[in-house]
């Protein structure tokens, strides 16, 4: 029988916080969890009441041939597998060894800022946030150290409004076509070698803006970096980073979340004092 208190939970979409009492223990849900969860969870239990939303995920699968910063160590992973015959159950496990900074992955505020928090410090509801989609793919074609700047943020917000507080701001520059190829997707014939890359990222001018105007949850990207290949002082790291947010690097699938109107989740591994940790992204689109 379809329990009418789930579907109760798609009425707080129209306030800030709500008391129900849903069937699953919710209480004072954030409206923006509420909408995002509702109709998942009405549309799973009665599909005739409105279509599932499309979820998209963000994250590259982490093996051998994983994308790891310059001197990191590579993502590896041992497995003991034994058993699925007729005389022995099967059991399998397995140990993986990696960075904090491999694969698709989230920067903690401490990662380039004394004193800011962990990845298991940053809030939950930091992790939530609407999505911004910057398609700079033809700029990077011209110039492959593109930043963005803020004519770019000028021209998406003429076209969707202000970017709203507690946005997660991503740059699709298309880079994710060299994901499996290590020497192109770090720019350089010498990828180990970080003075020698080439990418697009952020500007400096643009993360000032997003974190004094916009008040952004975080922002991410589709490079190795959210700041430039050339960059050596690192400046839009220790900007977000020194305001307590995060970033989100080596982005998959950007190029299928829409400018607006998504909704995006970053869960990352929660590391005590971690610098950062991998993370799994999903973008939810209506």
């Amino acid at each position: 029988m379809f329990d009418t208190g789930a579907y109760e939970a798609v009425y707080l979409c129209e306030g800030t916080m709500e008391e129900k009492n849903d069937g699953f223990g919710w209480a004072r849900i954030p409206a923006l969890m509420a909408c995002v969860i509702a109709p998942i969870v009405v549309a799973g239990w009665c599909g005739a009441i409105e279509a599932a939303p499309r979820l998209i995920d963000l994250t590259y699968t982490f093996d051998e041939s994983t994308q790891v910063w310059p001197s990191n160590p590579p993502f590896h992973r041992n497995s003991t597998e034994r058993g699925g015959t007729d005389t022995e159950a099967w059991y399998a496990t397995g140990q993986v060894v990696l960075s904090e900074h491999a694969g698709t992955h989230m920067d903690a505020p401490i990662h380039f800022a004394q004193g800011q928090v962990g990845i298991d410090g940053i809030p939950v509801e930091q992790l939530i946030g609407p999505a911004v989609v910057l398609d700079v793919r033809a700029a990077v074609g011209e110039d492959r150290d593109y930043r963005l700047s803020l004519a770019d943020l000028h021209r998406w917000e003429a076209a969707h409004g202000a970017i709203p507080a507690g946005a997660i701001v991503m740059m699709l520059t298309g880079w994710g076509l060299h994901w499996s190829d290590r020497e192109r997707y770090f720019g350089s014939a010498t990828p180990d070698v970080p003075t020698t890359l080439h990418f697009p990222g952020f500007s400096k001018d643009v993360a000032e803006f997003l974190v004094a105007e916009r008040h952004v949850s975080g922002i991410g990207i589709d490079t190795p970096s959210i700041d430039y290949g050339p960059s050596q002082d690192f400046v839009v790291h220790r900007i977000v980073n020194g305001a307590g947010l995060y970033g989100l690097e080596n982005m998959a699938r950007l190029e299928e979340v829409p400018a607006a109107g998504a909704t995006l989740i970053a869960l990352p591994m929660k590391i005590a004092g971690g610098t950062g940790a991998p993370v799994r992204i999903i973008a939810i689109v209506p």
